[in-house]
C-alpha cells in the first residue's frame, strides 16, 4: 500500500515533483561539474610538477638555504694560482671546472634517508644531491712576460710596458664560462624521484651497476644544445664521464629536472660532499595517508622542510594557478549556495504540500494511521523526488563534463626553480645572469584540461539527492505528524 499511495501522490502533484526535481538536478549537476574540473586541474598541476619532482612523488624533503660560512666556496668560484695554466708565446691558457652545491640548496646528512625509509606509511624513498658544474676556459696575456709589475689594486705601475701577448696579439684576453646542472641520484631508485618522470630517448638509464662509475645520463634537450650524444664524453668537475644515454620529459614540457644525471656516490665525492644530500623524494603507501606521513616525517626530521604535492602545487603559476584559485574559491562557494538553495526549495515545497494536505492527513489519522507512518510516507515521497532530481543532475553533470572535454581548454603553468648560473663574456649557463649569480628558471608547460568522471563523484551526487530528500521529508513529516485529527478535519470545514 505504501508504494501505491506514494506513486499516486507523486503523479497527482506533478508540479511540485517537477520543481523540486529540477532544482535538485541543477544543484547536483553543478556540484558534479565543479568536482570533476577541480580533479582535472589537480591532475594538470601534477603534470607541471612531474618534470621537477617526479611521477608518484607525494612528499619532498629538503632544508632551507643557509648563508655560506667562512671558508666555503659558494657558487663555484675559481681559484687560479701563479702557476696555473700553460704559458706559450706570452699567453696563458687556463681551464678549470668546479662542481658545487647551488647557492639555493642546503645539504644535510644522508642518514636522514634511513629515518625516512623506516617511517610508517612510507612506500619508497630516494635521495638526490643537486649540484652546479661551472667551467672556466680561456686565454689571458702573461703579465710576467711583458714586464708588467702592477701597481696598487692591480693597475699598471708607472714605467710598465703594455702587454703584447694574448690571442689578439695586443694584450687582450678571451675566455668562456659555461654552466650546467648536475643531479646525483641513486641509480637503482628510479621508481620515485626525478628519473621516474622521464622517458628514455637514446642509450640506457643508470642502473645499480653504475654505482661508483663515471657514467652519466643527459637531458636530451641539453645534449642537443651542447652538441653531445650517447657514447661521447662530458667533463664534470674535472672528471671525464661517459654518456650512456639521454632522457626526455614525459610531459609536454621538453625540460627534465636536471641537465646531467650521475650516480649519487660519485657526485658526493667530486663535490666534496661525502655523506651529504640535498633532497629526499617520498612515495606514501596510500594517497589518503600523505598528510599523516608528512606530519610523521616532520616530527622525525624537525630541521627539515617537508612538502606535499598540495604544498608544491602552490608554486605553480600561470593560468593554471588562476583556474585553481577560481575553483577553490568561487566554484566551491557557488556549489554550496546552489545546493543550499535547492534544499531550501525542496523543504519549502514539501511543507507547502503538507499544509495543502491537512484534511488528507487528518482523515488518515482518524482511520488509524500512526505518526510514524505519516512521517515515513512524506519522507518517502521527498526521497523519491530527490532521487529523480539526482538522476537528472547526474545526466546534466556528465553532459557538462563531456562538453568541457570536447572543448579541451588549455592551461599554462610553470614551477619555478632557482639554480646557480654562470653567465659571462663568451659564455653562460642556463638562465643567464652574472658570473656566479643565482638565476631563477621556470619551465612553462601547456596542458590540456581533462575533467575525469569517477565513481566517487557519482556517489556524492546520489548522497546529496538522498540527503536533500531526507531533510525535506523529515521537516515536512514532522509538520504533518503534529496535526490532530479533529483540528485537521475542522480546519477544512
Amino acid at each position: 500500500m505504501f508504494g501505491t499511495y506514494l506513486r499516486r501522490e507523486l503523479v497527482n502533484r506533478r508540479k511540485q515533483t517537477i520543481i523540486i526535481s529540477i532544482g535538485m538536478a541543477l544543484a547536483i549537476g553543478l556540484v558534479i561539474l565543479v568536482n570533476s574540473i577541480s580533479a582535472g586541474v589537480q591532475g594538470a598541476q601534477a603534470t607541471v610538477l612531474q618534470s621537477v619532482y617526479g611521477v608518484g612523488t607525494d612528499i619532498t624533503i629538503s632544508q632551507a638555504a643557509a648563508a655560506p660560512t667562512a671558508g666555503t666556496n659558494p657558487g663555484g668560484q675559481f681559484n687560479f694560482g701563479s702557476g696555473s695554466g700553460a704559458t706559450s708565446d706570452g699567453t696563458t691558457t687556463l681551464n678549470q671546472s668546479t662542481l658545487t652545491v647551488s647557492r639555493t640548496q642546503t645539504v644535510f646528512a644522508d642518514t636522514a634517508l634511513a629515518t625516512v625509509q623506516s617511517t610508517s606509511g612510507v612506500s619508497a624513498a630516494t635521495a638526490t644531491l643537486a649540484l652546479t658544474n661551472q667551467t672556466f676556459s680561456g686565454q689571458l696575456p702573461d703579465q710576467s712576460a711583458t714586464g708588467t709589475t702592477g701597481g696598487q689594486g692591480g693597475a699598471p705601475a708607472a714605467g710598465d710596458t703594455p702587454p703584447t701577448g694574448g690571442p689578439d696579439g695586443a694584450g687582450g684576453s678571451a675566455f668562456d664560462v659555461n654552466s650546467f646542472t648536475v643531479l646525483g641520484l641513486d641509480p637503482s631508485g628510479s621508481s620515485v624521484g626525478p628519473l621516474s618522470a622521464v622517458s628514455l630517448a637514446t642509450g640506457r638509464l643508470l642502473t645499480a651497476a653504475d654505482v661508483g662509475t663515471d657514467n652519466a645520463v643527459l637531458d636530451s634537450s641539453y645534449a642537443t644544445s651542447a652538441s653531445l650524444a650517447t657514447g661521447g664524453t662530458i667533463d664534470i668537475g674535472g672528471t671525464t664521464f661517459t654518456i650512456v644515454g639521454t632522457v626526455s620529459s614525459t610531459g609536454s614540457d621538453s625540460v627534465t629536472a636536471s641537465n646531467v644525471y650521475i650516480p649519487l656516490d660519485v657526485a658526493q665525492t667530486l663535490s666534496s660532499n661525502a655523506g651529504m644530500i640535498s633532497n629526499i623524494y617520498v612515495t606514501a603507501a596510500s594517497s589518503g595517508s600523505v598528510d599523516s606521513v608528512a606530519a610523521a616525517l616532520q616530527t622525525a626530521l624537525p630541521a627539515a622542510t617537508v612538502s606535499t604535492q598540495a604544498d608544491l602545487a602552490s608554486t605553480v603559476s600561470g593560468s593554471l594557478s588562476t583556474a585553481s584559485s577560481l575553483l577553490s574559491n568561487l566554484g566551491t562557494w557557488l556549489s554550496v549556495l546552489v545546493l543550499a538553495a535547492a534544499f531550501l526549495i525542496a523543504i519549502l515545497f514539501t511543507i507547502s504540500g503538507v499544509t495543502r494536505r491537512t484534511r488528507e492527513f487528518g482523515t488518515l489519522k482518524a482511520v488509524g494511521w500512526s505518526n510514524c507512518r505519516i512521517v515515513s510516507q512524506v519522507a518517502g515521497e521527498s526521497v523519491v523526488q530527490g532521487l529523480i532530481g539526482g538522476a537528472i543532475g547526474i545526466v546534466v553533470g556528465l553532459v557538462g563534463i563531456v562538453i568541457v572535454n570536447i572543448i579541451a581548454p588549455t592551461l599554462s603553468g610553470s614551477a619555478a626553480s632557482t639554480t646557480a648560473a654562470a653567465g659571462g663574456p663568451g659564455g653562460g649557463g642556463p638562465g643567464g645572469g652574472g658570473f656566479g649569480a643565482a638565476a631563477s628558471t621556470a619551465a612553462t608547460t601547456t596542458v590540456t584540461l581533462q575533467a575525469p568522471v569517477t565513481i566517487g563523484i557519482i556517489l556524492i551526487a546520489v548522497g546529496l539527492a538522498v540527503l536533500g530528500g531526507l531533510l525535506a521529508g523529515a521537516i515536512g513529516g514532522w509538520r504533518a505528524a503534529r496535526l490532530r485529527p479533529a483540528e485537521a478535519l475542522r480546519s477544512v470545514g
